[in-house]
Parts: structure tokens; C-alpha cells; sequence
């Protein structure tokens, strides 16, 4: 159960006096009915809240799929780029919405959007063994050699020590790679085949844990997540 005022102050992103403004002005409707007052304690869970006719999506808690598109920061908000809160759709968008871990901003693919710092904290941590998936595309062919040497945890440039990466070459030219860590190092793919004498010319995140990205969704667009495909994250998607 939570206050309407703060409810609709949260999902809407405004300040709680200009929620109960709204709400006085009858723009606010709960199961079908407007409300007017500020205090009225809703079931996050049940009932139904309508913002100027919209119905609005009332959890405690958004896990939210979005197929991120290259030239888009993995940040909450920049003053200079767009970022990828700014593509969340209006039913979407609310108060404290960040990005569970990061893509670099001209990496494509799968991120999860949320505003549950706990649950984010598991995606990201190593300990939770969480895989990442990405397929890479190299400049140049790679051999066994050089797999070998990401499979078992490669020194980057900088002496930084990567922990071991699942990787496999999955065209006949060598050059089209599907990677999985269970970290996420700054520019860290980039890195591990810049250190094997290679450079990835294009990278997209396909997956997290066994968590798939919808191929429905396009560039840009975002989708909740179910309970399930929660569930999913945090199992293996195996090699």
C-alpha cells in the first residue's frame, strides 16, 4: 500500500505538491473513479491508476528490456547526449529509473532498465556469476591461439586481469565472435581483443544470464520484463 499523492508524484516524476494539484483538478483516477483525495492509500499491486486518461503501470519496482541503439549513453542523465532513460516510452518513465550495468555508447543490444538497486547489484557483481553475452565483430580473423588466451583470463594493456571469458567463433571468416563475462570492465571486450593483437569493429549484447533480447523489439524500443524472463538473469545460458 502506498499514498496516492506519492504514487503519482513518483510515476510521473513531479514533486508531491504538484501531484496533489493534479490530483484536486480530478486528473487522477483510481479503479475507473477520479480520487481527490491525496491520502488515499492504493494497492500497488491491484488496483488501477489513470493519469490524464492513461493507464499507468503501478509497481513498487520496473524491470524494464530495452534493445539499446549505438550513439546513446547507459547513463541516468547527461546534459550533452541522449541517454537511454531518455528513451523510455511515458508509461514507463518515472523517478529513479537507471541502468543495470552499461553498454558503451556505440554498443548495441540488450541493457536492463530498473529502479531496484539491490536487484542491480546482483546483475553487475562478479560474484554472482551472472554472464553477459555479446557478439563481436573483429577487424581481422582470430585464431585458436588467441581464444585460448581470453578462455583463460587475459591481462589486458594496463596490467588489469580479466577473469576468465567464454568465447567461440561463430562464422566460417573467424571474424564473427560470440563472447560471455561475467564482469564488466571498462571497455572490457574491446580490451580483451585489443590485447590479442585484434580490434572489434562491432559489438551487440544479445543476452543476460539466459535472459534472450526480443527480437520484436527494435532499436530503441522497451518492454517490462515478465517475472520469468526476472527469473531468467540469473540463470546460466551455458557456452
Amino acid at each position: 500500500m502506498d499514498r496516492l499523492d506519492k504514487t503519482v508524484a513518483k510515476q510521473m516524476n513531479i514533486s508531491r505538491s504538484a501531484a496533489r494539484q493534479m490530483i484536486r483538478k480530478g486528473a487522477v483516477e483510481v479503479n475507473g473513479e477520479k480520487v481527490f483525495a491525496a491520502d488515499l492509500q492504493l494497492d500497488i499491486n491491484n488496483d488501477e491508476l489513470k493519469i490524464g486518461g492513461k493507464v499507468i503501470v503501478m509497481r513498487k519496482y520496473l524491470y524494464i528490456m530495452l534493445n539499446k541503439p549505438s550513439g546513446v549513453l547507459s547513463a541516468a542523465k547527461d546534459p550533452d547526449c541522449p541517454t537511454v532513460i531518455d528513451l523510455m516510452p511515458p508509461e514507463l518513465s518515472r523517478r529513479g529509473l537507471f541502468p543495470a550495468g552499461r553498454l558503451d555508447k556505440d554498443t548495441t543490444g540488450l541493457l536492463v532498465i530498473t529502479d531496484d538497486g539491490d536487484f542491480a547489484h546482483r546483475l553487475i557483481s562478479p560474484s554472482h556469476h551472472v554472464y553477459k553475452t555479446y557478439e563481436a565483430t573483429l577487424e581481422s580473423e582470430i585464431g585458436e591461439e588467441e581464444l585460448d588466451r581470453i578462455r583463460a583470463g587475459i591481462t589486458l594493456g594496463d596490467g588489469t586481469e580479466c577473469l576468465p571469458a567464454r568465447v567461440s567463433v561463430m562464422d566460417e571468416s573467424s571474424k564473427l565472435v560470440r563472447v560471455q563475462i561475467r564482469e564488466g570492465k571498462y571497455h572490457q571486450v574491446k580490451r580483451m581483443f585489443a590485447a590479442v593483437g585484434n580490434s572489434v569493429e562491432k559489438l551487440h549484447r544479445s543476452a543476460i544470464g539466459a535472459l534472450k533480447l526480443d527480437s520484436s523489439l527494435s532499436y530503441g524500443e522497451a518492454r517490462l520484463l515478465t517475472d520469468s524472463e526476472l527469473q531468467s538473469i540469473f540463470e546460466d545460458i551455458g557456452e
